[in-house]
């Protein structure tokens, strides 16, 4: 989720809290919780420090060992022990329970977005994104706002508010989860152009009713479309090329980055004068008929790297970036 999400978490989490007796008795200790509850919600995206050192290494750690089981237990640990340091005395037990809870929501609501989570790493790398809720979900986060509203101005009690409010957030995650699941099924009964071999992927967006939808064909190529109020449009293709140039880009260290992290990457290649242009991108995330998550190589005529980019950028940015006006 996004970081105005995760705080409204943390928040509503503190809140939630109160249902513990030692929470609610004792105002320091309700406190800490909240440190503890609204830092454990934000601790497993420090690893955005990686951007300093580079997009390459920042698209491999996001959301990668940080967000592991073994680093969970850590992040509890680290967060409720400084806590502890600064206020003595306090029942750490409690503190580190509800500290830990933050923690593990932060990673588990940030698996069902598209972008995902290496959950289970080490046992396994696998990106896991079950494409469910958007990065940025206004019912979840109105909802927050509102609970919150109602404990900072006293007008119900957290141990009421608040166990309400995830009542109703979890039946909304089920909701959505079985939502997505029959949508995605039924794709092909409303695909007329259905061959046998089509994949379907449902991608959600920041509107209820509104998907972004995905076709990947059997030879590997793609078809993007949406689909609104039940009705299914496509609007795009996306043919991947083949070429001694795409394969080279593969072993680029910005490339390589990017096809760690996306199982959904589709190279185009343009042939200058001057060599190759090789560009991935990863077809879940269409923008304004762009493609802004992409990996851009740019190859002399013997495979040699002359520039490259990995990130997000719109294709103007993206031909500033790479200098392609003077290669």
């Amino acid at each position: 989720m996004d970081t105005g999400t995760h705080l409204v978490f943390g928040l509503g989490l503190a809140g939630l809290a109160h249902i513990d007796p030692v929470v609610a008795q004792n105002s320091t200790v309700a406190f800490a919780v909240l440190l503890g509850t609204v830092l454990g919600q934000q601790a497993p995206d420090l690893d955005t420090l990686f951007r300093l050192k580079g997009n390459a290494i920042y698209i491999r750690q996001h959301r990668g060992t940080s967000h592991s089981i073994p680093v969970l237990l850590l992040w509890a640990l680290l967060i409720t022990a400084a806590i502890g340091l600064v206020i003595p005395g306090l029942p750490l037990l409690h503190v580190g329970l509800w500290t830990l809870l933050a923690v593990v929501v932060h990673v588990a609501t940030d698996l069902f977005n598209t972008y995902g989570t290496q959950a289970v790493k080490p046992f396994s790398r696998k990106w896991i994104s079950w494409n469910i809720i958007h990065i940025f979900d206004p019912f979840i986060f109105v909802s927050h706002l509102t609970a919150i509203f109602l404990w900072a101005f006293k007008l119900a009690e957290p141990q009421t508010i608040f166990p309400v409010l995830y009542s109703l957030i979890i039946l909304y995650y089920i909701w959505r989860t079985l939502h997505h699941f029959f949508l995605e099924r039924s794709l092909h009964i409303k695909d007329k152009d259905y061959m046998p071999g089509d994949r379907y992927y449902l991608i959600p967006t920041i509107n209820l009713y509104a998907w972004n939808v995905m076709k990947q064909h059997a030879d590997g190529s793609y078809t993007i479309g949406e689909l609104k109020q039940k009705r299914l449009i496509w609007l795009d293709t996306a043919q991947c090329a083949c070429h001694p140039a795409v394969d080279a880009s593969k072993s680029h260290p910005d490339v390589a980055a990017f096809l760690y992290f996306s199982s959904f990457a589709c190279a185009e290649l343009k042939e200058h004068e001057w060599g190759y242009e090789v560009r991935w991108a990863d077809v879940r995330y269409r923008h304004r008929k762009q493609y802004p998550f992409v990996a851009a190589v740019l190859l002399d005529r013997d495979m040699n790297p002359i520039d490259s980019y990995v990130g997000w950028l719109s294709e103007s940015r993206l031909y500033k970036k790479l200098r392609l006006d003077t290669p």
